[in-house]
């Protein structure tokens, strides 16, 4: 029996819906857990710092993207190929300042919240998506950019628009994350 060459577009949106749906049981699980949003916004942060750390290899192999030579050209690479190959959507960027090191991701879709319509009771403060954050900023380590990800606008909150910041601090010392021959 053969496999065809191609997945098909039902599989790609089942797997989408299946990740969406476990991530909200996870949000309500660690809703559970910790009382304060805080605890849970840093719990989502470091979880995605961690898949972030992983799968920038992943997205280095498969994207064939050049190392950058500006923040600007980093935001965007995270925008319009990060984005799109992870989530299927593609953010708008716009940088925040004259030295060029802050940017933010305007998500007119967030895929994340597909299904849900607002934030629990009592919740005000936590950041839904922060797992976003931690995957950016982790990835960014990676490549030895240190950043600041920051939700900066949430729909969830009644915001007109889902905006993620990024500050980039300084370039993060290679010979720190050079392997020992």
């Amino acid at each position: 029996m053969s496999r065809p060459a191609h997945r098909r577009p039902e599989y790609r949106k089942i797997n989408k819906d299946l990740f969406v749906l476990t991530y909200g049981a996870l949000v309500a699980q660690l809703c559970k857990d910790y009382e304060k949003d805080e605890d849970v916004n840093k719990y989502l942060d470091t979880m995605g710092y961690g898949i972030g750390t992983r799968l920038v290899e992943d997205f280095l192999a498969r994207s064939c993207v050049r190392r950058c030579h500006s923040y600007s050209e980093t935001a965007d690479i995270i925008a319009q190929v990060a984005f799109k190959m992870y989530l299927g959507i593609t953010p708008s960027v716009t940088c925040n300042n004259a030295s060029r090191n802050e940017f933010s991701l305007i998500l007119d879709k967030n895929p994340l919240v597909e299904f849900v319509e607002e934030l629990p009771t009592g919740r005000s403060s936590l950041c839904y998506c922060n797992l976003l954050c931690g995957i950016i900023r982790g990835a960014l380590e990676m490549v030895h950019l240190a950043a600041d990800v920051t939700f900066l606008q949430d729909r969830l909150k009644g915001d007109s628009v889902t905006e993620i910041g990024i500050t980039f601090l300084k370039k993060l010392d290679e010979k720190k994350y050079r392997r020992k021959k």
